[in-house]
């Protein structure tokens, strides 16, 4: 049994602030949290001084494509990271496994430093690309949800389904993975879409959508429907990446169906635009948020909610610093399966612990922007994933 104690704590599923209280954790996950001081054995950590935050989720990612980090830069998206004719394919498809694992390891151990206690990944390449992030990430204590894809492109005005091969190469992947991180509607007919969501029941589906202006023109003008509209007919998906350019009425197709995970970084890289995240608030969506590919951002969490905070803002929305840090944590937890997210009893103790001491923070008067907007990896003191310090850090 391990007490945190005296700590300010974002608490429960509604990151209530707490000046001063507790976290009890006994076999890797947390058995009581609150305020004020809590009786019982076991050892103690005072850490007076510190907010402990949950551990944030990273939901979106191709950690892979880290070797190529910012080759075509200032290239768009299709000339960057498209999966047939992108650069991206042809790093990928020259690089020997072992360089990749070393980097995909790299940007792993970047991602705990950084406070980053899980990630969600699109991982190509089949069943190989699947064994080679979990081979790469094997002994991290980082939580790892592998999305796997079945490499198989057609024309989206086609009617034809998966050929054999790829409804064979999907269903070895669906054994070793924990689902399916299809690359978009603009490749895949319907009746695809439509394949590949039975395959997968029981396990998380996620497609990109409308991430460009290109992109939806391109389904527009080969399909007739927008790809929002042809993913939630056919595919029925758990989650949407991007939807940077949704409109309107995709976006309320989307609320209730499946949750959104938006990556501004990545979309200010590619010159895609701003996803319109207040909006998908009053419509209803459950939003997480992704730093997307490695080659064209670093795995920052921080960098990411300071960037969509202040960016939205600019553009007229604001919103709420609590509301982002959800988008983190709590609801990525629950778009991804994951049984952390939130510092309350039953959950993982995957714990992030601030120094609200650092000079970028001190003093701290709201420490939901302070965590937003001032905090960064200089001013994470201390990691823990499964009640384990992964970064002992000030508890060493």
């Amino acid at each position: 049994m391990l007490t945190i104690e005296n700590a300010s704590i974002l608490l429960g599923p509604e990151l209530e602030h707490i000046e001063r209280g507790y976290i009890r954790i006994d076999s890797g996950a947390i058995v009581d949290a609150g305020p004020g001081k809590s009786g019982g054995s076991g050892k103690r950590l005072d850490a007076g001084g510190f907010l402990v935050i949950p551990g944030f989720i990273n939901a979106h990612t191709h950690v892979a494509d880290s070797i190529g980090k910012d080759i075509a830069a200032g290239k768009r998206l299709d000339a960057r990271v498209h999966p047939v004719f992108g650069a991206k394919k042809t790093i990928l498809e020259k690089s020997a496994a072992a360089h990749l694992q070393v980097f995909v390891r790299s940007s792993a151990v970047s991602m705990l430093q950084k406070g980053i206690t899980a990630f969600a990944d699109f991982r190509e390449g089949g069943p190989q690309g699947v064994r080679l992030l979990k081979d790469a990430v094997a002994g991290l204590p980082i939580k790892c949800v592998v999305l796997g894809r079945a490499d198989h492109y057609s024309d989206p005005s086609g009617t034809e389904g998966l050929p054999p091969q790829a409804i064979a190469k999907a269903r070895e992947v669906l054994k070793i993975a924990d689902g399916l991180g299809i690359s978009g509607a603009n490749e895949n007919t319907d009746t695809a879409l439509a394949q590949y969501g039975e395959m997968a029941a029981g396990k998380i589906v996620a497609i990109h959508a409308a991430e460009s202006k290109e992109a939806a023109e391109f389904s527009m003008q080969h399909t007739g429907r927008s790809e929002v509209e042809r993913i939630i007919g056919h595919l029925k998906p758990d989650i949407v990446v991007h939807a940077t350019n949704a409109t309107d009425s995709d976006i309320s197709l989307v609320a209730g169906r499946a949750g959104v995970v938006v990556c501004p970084r990545a979309n200010g890289v590619l010159g895609a635009g701003l996803p319109r995240v207040a909006e998908m608030m009053r419509r209803g969506c459950q939003i997480a948020i992704g730093t997307d590919n490695v080659m064209l951002n670093s795995p920052d969490m921080f960098r990411e909610l300071d960037y969509l905070w202040k960016a939205s803002h600019a553009a007229g929305e604001f919103i709420e610093p609590r509301e982002l840090i959800k988008m983190a944590t709590v609801n990525a937890a629950r778009m991804l399966g994951l049984d952390s997210g939130s510092i309350e009893a039953g959950k993982a103790a995957d714990l992030v612990v601030i120094d609200t001491k650092h000079a970028d923070l001190y003093p701290v008067h709201d420490p939901y922007a302070a965590v937003v907007h001032r905090a960064g990896p200089g001013s994470v003191a201390a990691v823990m994933v499964n009640g384990r310090f992964a970064i002992p850090g000030v508890f060493q």
